[in-house]
C-alpha cells in the first residue's frame, strides 16, 4: 500500500508520480490540485500480471515518446473506473469513461489520460461496489491491470482496433471481469504463486472473450489451455529470477518438469526462443534502472549484474544492438535531456 498521509503536503504530488513510475508506468502529470494532492495505491501481484487499485484527486497525465524511449516495458493496461470520471486519448481515438467502464491501452504508444474526482449524475456503480464513503467519497477510484502484450490470446493487430475504446463493464462478460478484479483487490489473503498464475489466466481469458466479442473473432487460445498455462507459469518464474546468472532454458525446464525441447516449442509459438525472452526482459529491467534518476550514481556494470549480465562487454554489446547506443550513452542522453528540461 502506498499512501501520502505521512508526507508534507508540498512533497506529495512529486512523490506520488515517482511511485507510479515504479509500480505502473512513467508519465508527465499535472493537476489543479497539486498543492493539496492526495492519493493511495494498493498493488496485488498476479504473477505475470499486476493489479492496482488507485484512489486520488483529479489529474491529467501524458505518456510521451520521450517517456517511452526511457522505459518501454511492452505492456497493455486495462482500466476499470469505479468512481469519478476519466478519459483517454490514444491512436487518434478518445474515450470518456464513467463508473463500470473498462478501457484497454498500450504503454508503448503515446497517450493522454485524465481523471476527475466525484461522481456524475446518473453514474452507474459496478456490480458489488458500494460507492465512496468518508474521505474516499471525494476521490476518483479505479483499477489498473497491466500485463505483457504477448500473454493476451488475441492477435495484436486485432487488439489495436479496440485501444482507447470504451468497453462495457456492467453487463455480460465485462461484468464478470470487473467483479473478479474488484474481488481480488478486496481479498486480504495473498495468493500463492501457483494460484496467481491460474487467476491471471482466467482474467486474460475473460478479457480476450470481451475483446473478441466486439471484434467478431475468436481468441487464439482456448480457456484453460494447459500449454498456455505452462507458458505463463514459466514467464512468471523468469520474471522472479532474472537476476540469477544461472537462469537458463535447461534450468527452467527442470524446475517445471518438462523437457528443454518442449519448453523451446512453447516459446517458438510466441515468436521467440527462451533465451531471447530472458534477454529481452533483462534488457528492459536494465534500461528502466538506467533511466531512473535515483540510480544515476550506480555504475552501469552494477545495474547489468543486478539483472543477470555477468559480462559487462556482453551487456554493452546486446544493449547497443537492442537500443541503438551503449548503455552509458543512453543514460547520459537522458540526463542531458532532463537537465535541459529543468533549465527551460
Amino acid at each position: 500500500m502506498i499512501r501520502l498521509d505521512e508526507l508534507p503536503v508540498g512533497e506529495r504530488f512529486d512523490f506520488w508520480w515517482e511511485a507510479v513510475a515504479q509500480a505502473v508506468v512513467s508519465v508527465d502529470a499535472s493537476s489543479p490540485e497539486a498543492g493539496s494532492f492526495w492519493a493511495e495505491m494498493h498493488v496485488v501481484d498476479l504473477g505475470i500480471a499486476q493489479l492496482s487499485r488507485v484512489r486520488c484527486t483529479s489529474f491529467e497525465a501524458q505518456r510521451t515518446r520521450r517517456r517511452i524511449r526511457q522505459s518501454d516495458p511492452g505492456l497493455y493496461q486495462l482500466s476499470l473506473t469505479l468512481q469519478g470520471r476519466s478519459g483517454m486519448q490514444q491512436q487518434g481515438r478518445e474515450a470518456d469513461l464513467g463508473p463500470a467502464d473498462l478501457l484497454l491501452y498500450d504503454t508503448s504508444r503515446p497517450f493522454r489520460a485524465w481523471t476527475m474526482a466525484g461522481g456524475a449524475p446518473g453514474a452507474r456503480a459496478p456490480h458489488g461496489h458500494p460507492g465512496g464513503h468518508g474521505h474516499s467519497g471525494g476521490l476518483a477510484d479505479g483499477l489498473i491491470l497491466q500485463f505483457p502484450r504477448e500473454v493476451l490470446p488475441v492477435p495484436s493487430a486485432e487488439v489495436e482496433r479496440l485501444l482507447a475504446v470504451r468497453l462495457p463493464g456492467q453487463e455480460g462478460v465485462g461484468a464478470l471481469l470487473s467483479g473478479l478484479l474488484l474481488q481480488l483487490v478486496r481479498q486480504r489473503d495473498p495468493l500463492t504463486p501457483q494460484e496467481a498464475v491460474r487467476v491471471s489466466t482466467v482474467i486474460l481469458d475473460l478479457l480476450a472473450t470481451l475483446l473478441t466479442r466486439d471484434l467478431g473473432t475468436r481468441p487464439t487460445a482456448s480457456p484453460n489451455d494447459p500449454r498456455r498455462l505452462l507458458l505463463m507459469r514459466v514467464q512468471e518464474f523468469i520474471e522472479r529470477n532474472l537476476g540469477d546468472v544461472d537462469l537458463s532454458p535447461s534450468l527452467i525446464a527442470s524446475c517445471h518438469h518438462v523437457s528443454t525441447r518442449h519448453l523451446q516449442r512453447l516459446f517458438e509459438e510466441q515468436g521467440l526462443s527462451v533465451a531471447c525472452w530472458i534477454r529481452q526482459r533483462r534488457l528492459e529491467r536494465c534500461r528502466r534502472d538506467l533511466a531512473d534518476p535515483a540510480q544515476y550514481d550506480l555504475p552501469v556494470h552494477t545495474v547489468a549484474a543486478r539483472w543477470g549480465f555477468s559480462s559487462e562487454s556482453h551487456f554493452n554489446r546486446v544493449f547497443r544492438t537492442a537500443y541503438g547506443m551503449p548503455p552509458a550513452t543512453y543514460r547520459r542522453s537522458l540526463r542531458e535531456s532532463a537537465d535541459a528540461d529543468t533549465a527551460c
